[in-house]
């Protein structure tokens, strides 16, 4: 197994597409394994790509581009920007807020964050926000995508690790908003620092407040019917997903209009390159992850681990360690596929909740697309906002402390997680 990781490493390194470089690394695996057939190779591709629970994925992401077509995203903009007019850097605050509305539905943090940067970016500039500045909030914000629900990186680990989906859902609403109003703390302070002046005096009236309430409760209540529909059983994870998909086409066409049949083609031509990326990586992960069971990688380093230590949070701390680096080096997706079933039976065998332990590893996972040395997030974002990485970094630093800070919450108060999953499914 050594030589295949070494393989794959090489690959990454000089910049193979990372489904490529996973299927090539997972072929060596059986061409150096007699013993194993090529042609499970093959089945565990197919395998991978038609598990009933994955068909969430493709059908979230096609969700996630309707909204922004349909003008339900346009209307979370609005939104944000009445509830944070009147606090210190209220556009970076705004981005904070969108990545909380909007729940991850796109299927890519790295999405929201260039969306937000393409939206939110210009205006940034105008108002006398650094560029670098803007991206870093941009892209650290994006993380709290991998919490709330629907979040792809919940369906995936729920596929992979067994956990049940809803109850991730059900406890990804507390993380998610803890790390919002964290986050919100760090841009006020920050903002202040750099002059960063509130668009307005007061705050909003209860009025208009209530009002933009009403143009975006759509979008509000969705991750409240997908829970819900999930605990009494109206619709199983991957049903939501095709759910999620109809319920936008209606707002689009019944409720707001902006949806039409040409605006509706490019949509799903859009959808189509996104699915088709994500589904390819998932499905040659089947290749790589039948070797590392085959040469028993989970029990193996499950030995080595414990022998270390039984200590929870011992265990965390080295674990989240690894994520942070592996995060530096290797897309979120792919780590999740590849480190879920090592990680899962460890975490487990000393006492960890799945699901306490699944928010942990979504949140410091999706970490690494905004840090050095080679987050996608973090190129893509000072790409659109035409800085430097270096510089985004710099004014990333305080969001990168915040952001350790709901890890650091997550991982000593289990029960602030497990409360809303509990409370809605039961113990």
């Amino acid at each position: 197994m050594l030589l295949v990781l070494g393989v794959f490493l090489f690959f990454l390194f000089f910049g193979m597409p990372v489904a490529f470089a996973i299927g090539i690394s997972g072929l060596v695996f059986f061409l150096t394994t007699p013993d194993v057939p090529l042609s499970i190779a093959v089945q565990r591709t197919l395998t991978t790509s038609q598990s009933f629970t994955m068909l969430a994925i493709p059908l979230f992401i096609f969700a996630g581009h309707l909204m922004n077509s349909t003008g339900i995203t346009k209307r979370l903009i609005t939104l944000a920007n009445v509830l944070t007019g009147h606090m210190y850097g209220n556009l970076a605050q705004v981005s904070v807020v969108l990545s909380t509305l909007m729940g991850g539905v796109s299927g890519s943090a790295v999405a929201d964050a260039a969306m937000q940067s393409r939206i939110l970016g210009p205006d940034m500039v105008k108002r006398g926000y650094k560029p670098a500045y803007g991206a870093a909030i941009n892209g650290v914000s994006s993380l709290i995508t991998a919490t709330i629900p629907p979040s792809m990186g919940l369906i995936i680990y729920g596929s992979i690790g067994e956990v049940s989906i809803g109850r991730l859902f059900a406890a990804g609403i507390v993380p998610g908003i803890m790390m919002m109003i964290i986050l919100m703390i760090a841009v006020s302070y920050t903002s202040r620092k750099n002059n960063y002046l509130p668009e307005r005096k007061k705050p909003p009236g209860i009025k208009e407040v209530l009002l933009a309430v009403k143009d975006g409760i759509w979008a509000l209540i969705f991750p409240i019917i997908l829970i819900v529909g999930i605990r009494y059983g109206i619709f199983t994870p991957s049903e939501s997903g095709a759910f999620a998909a109809v319920y936008a086409i209606f707002i689009g066409v019944v409720v707001y209009k902006e949806l039409t049949w040409k605006t509706f083609l490019e949509t799903v031509q859009e959808s189509a390159i996104d699915i088709g990326a994500i589904m390819l990586i998932i499905s040659v992960s089947g290749v790589f992850g039948y070797g590392i069971v085959y040469d028993n990688v989970t029990s193996g380093l499950s030995a080595i681990i414990t022998g270390i230590t039984d200590n929870q949070y011992m265990l965390f701390g080295i674990i989240i360690l690894t994520l942070i680096i592996a995060g530096m080096f290797v897309e979120t997706t792919v780590i999740t596929l590849l480190l879920t079933p090592i990680f899962v039976p460890i975490v487990t065998s000393v006492g960890i909740d799945p699901v306490h332990f699944g928010l942990v590893m979504m949140t410091v996972t999706t970490f690494g697309i905004i840090t050095p040395p080679m987050g996608v997030s973090l190129f893509t974002v000072s790409q659109i906002m035409g800085c430097s990485p270096q510089d985004t970094v710099k004014e990333a630093i305080p969001f990168y402390f915040a952001t350790m800070l709901v890890v650091a919450i997550m991982v000593f108060f289990p029960d602030l997680i497990l409360f809303v999953p509990d409370m809605v499914f039961g113990e």
